[in-house]
């Protein structure tokens, strides 16, 4: 079969991954996993939807993707159709945080200004929204130093006077 007609029944020929890759909503399966935990690597698709699909499309979760004949690709494809995946559901999510941020609530403000949206706390952690750690000592130090001056805060004139 040529690869056009391949890529329409939802099998992709690569040549680095020697053979047939299962290919749905533009996300290649991974050939040795189980059906039911190759199906998660889909975006949107979690654990409890992917044994829902497979109980809809009646197909064995224990089946491995290599295994899944075109027909049985074709209809998964169909299936998961049904459902808001990959990037319908990421421009569903950038547009709600979109609108959040326009109409200026507080968890629109939050993700404007890059900290957790949750109410989890700030003055320790929440590394993974605010970055790597900037260590503030040092800086300090550094300026006042420059500047002529004494960590106190005081001058060089108030300092002279007394």
């Amino acid at each position: 079969m040529p690869c056009e007609a391949l890529a329409k029944l939802g099998k992709v020929e690569i040549p680095d991954k020697g053979g047939l890759v299962a290919r749905i909503t533009g996300v290649d399966l991974p050939n040795e996993k189980r059906i039911e935990a190759a199906l998660p690597y889909i975006f949107g698709i979690g654990a409890s939807l992917a044994k829902k699909i497979l109980a809809d499309c009646n197909l064995d979760p224990n089946k491995r993707t290599k295994n899944l004949s075109e027909e049985e690709v074709s209809k998964l494809a169909r299936e998961i159709e049904k459902y808001k995946v990959e990037g319908d559901l990421r421009r569903e999510i950038q547009s709600n945080i979109k609108r959040l941020q326009e109409i200026a609530s507080y968890r629109g403000l939050r993700h404007s200004k890059n900290l957790p949206v949750r109410g989890q706390r700030t003055r320790v952690n929440a590394r993974t929204k605010r970055g790597k750690r900037v260590t503030i000592g040092t800086v300090r130090k550094e300026i006042v130093a420059r500047m002529g001056g004494t960590q106190t805060g005081k001058t060089t004139k108030e300092t002279q006077s007394k």
